[in-house]
């Protein structure tokens, strides 16, 4: 019997998602879920509505719920982590700082600004996280779910060597739909290979019954006034992910994430007042994405307080099946953000990259890629070199390597001066106070 443990539960919609997703494996339907959260009403939600899904899927499994962590962690086996430190208020600071100094964003969790800080007020949960599975649940398997994910899972990889721990992203399993769909083709018949960074990795391989399928792809985005009957894939090209088809037609590889996430990463499409227009971009939808989530839980929470019905489907979020592979020794394929020890050979070692990943029995066993295409390589590695600076800052206490970072980010050097971008991190760091790791 599994020992899965919810690390920030409060999460509602999410983990609702994966307990449902870890209790219709019959081999997992005993298993105990222990729900964490610091803050009691969202606990306490997150709780009532778990016990529903028992219900719901027949009686099995076991559902308890404490505020204190390490009870929680006590003799886990699995610990997934879906925290936001700070929550809206901090997000709400992270964009209107920035916004002062003429930087817009449209997500900013991942990298630049937004990212670095988000990472940096993550930082200290983290370090106490790591303390106390080493002190309570040595063997646990941490799968975080929380972005940063390539700074996150940095600074688990550099802090604490020992644990097993992988991050794990939507946007992999989510763009393979993408495709399949825009090139007709079912989706559990899509074969893909994508490997890069979080965010921003690429589908080196894209072929169904072994036919690749880039020179349909390339055809189908070459013209889109040739499709416009097409409403669809028109707007999918024109539209919603405008973004990610331009870098597709630049570089030839399909990037994972979103157009609004990747559009934040570079400096070739937010910077250009025209091109916010042309590419449909969202610019500050994460602001809205949080109002909406909040929404959300305060609808979920009445109907829970109401005794009312539960929607509940299983999705293709990895983790289920992680544990349901490492449990039974039945092989589960996944992308995994890991430590890069030569698995990807022109980036560096000892960063987080995306690659295939086995599990079973053996436990998680990275996929060696070799060589990226030289021009994705060179696309992920300045985002690579801000996420190192960031994670040092975090781990040594040097101010320095904070600036450094947002110096390094493609997109707040290509609209801010480095007096600009000093002063705008000097301006986060006192709005952030004491939530950051102490800096010097």
């Amino acid at each position: 019997m599994a020992k899965v443990v919810l690390v920030g539960a409060g999460s509602v919609v999410f983990s609702k998602q994966l307990t449902w997703d870890i209790l219709n494996y019959p081999e997992l339907q005993d298993s105990t879920i222990v729900l964490h959260d610091i803050d009691p009403l969202r606990l306490s939600t997150a709780e009532k509505l778990a016990r529903k899904l028992v219900e719901k899927e027949g009686g099995h499994g076991t559902i308890e719920a404490t505020l204190n962590r390490k009870e929680a962690l006590r003799g886990a086996d699995y610990v997934i982590v879906m925290v936001q430190v700070g929550m809206f208020e901090a997000t709400k600071i992270d964009f209107a700082i920035p916004k002062k100094y003429g930087l817009k964003q449209t997500i900013a969790d991942s990298y630049d600004v937004g990212g670095i800080f988000r990472f940096l007020r993550s930082f200290p949960f983290y370090q106490g996280l790591v303390r106390d599975m080493a002190e309570v649940c040595p063997d646990a398997t941490l799968l975080n779910y929380t972005n940063p994910m390539a700074m996150n899972m940095l600074s688990i990889f550099k802090m604490a060597p020992e644990i097993k721990a992988v991050g794990l992203c939507h946007s992999v399993q989510g763009t393979a739909g993408v495709l399949a769909n825009k090139l007709d083709v079912p989706y559990e018949e899509l074969e893909y290979q994508v490997a890069g960074i979080n965010h921003q990795a690429f589908f080196l391989k894209l072929k169904h019954k072994g036919q690749d399928l880039y020179p349909r792809l390339k055809a189908l985005v070459a013209d889109p006034e040739k499709i416009k009957d097409k409403e669809d894939k028109y707007d999918w090209m024109t539209r919603w992910d405008a973004v990610r088809v331009e870098l597709f037609k630049r570089l030839g590889y399909y990037i994972t994430e979103s157009s609004e996430h990747n559009a934040e990463y570079c400096q070739y499409f937010i910077q250009h007042e025209e091109y916010i227009e042309k590419y449909h971009i969202p610019i500050d939808e994460y602001i809205r994405r949080c109002e909406w989530i909040l929404g959300e839980f305060e609808r979920i929470r009445h109907i829970v307080e109401d005794g009312g019905d539960i929607d509940a489907h299983l999705s293709h979020e990895y983790a289920g099946s992680i544990i349901h592979a490492l449990e039974t020794g039945k092989n589960f394929s996944f992308n995994g953000n890991v430590m890069n020890h030569g698995l990807i050979t022109n980036l560096p070692n000892n960063i987080c990259v995306e690659v295939p990943c086995l599990v079973n029995l053996a436990g998680i066993q990275p996929t060696y890629i070799g060589d990226l295409p030289m021009q994705c390589a060179a696309l992920n590695r300045p985002l690579v070199s801000s996420t190192e600076l960031a994670v040092e800052a975090a781990l040594t206490g040097k101010k320095d390597y904070v600036y450094q970072a947002v110096m390094m980010s493609p997109h707040s050097s290509s609209i801010l001066t480095l007096d600009q971008i000093w002063a705008m991190c000097d301006d986060l760091i006192e709005a952030h106070g004491s939530a950051l790791p102490k800096l010097s």
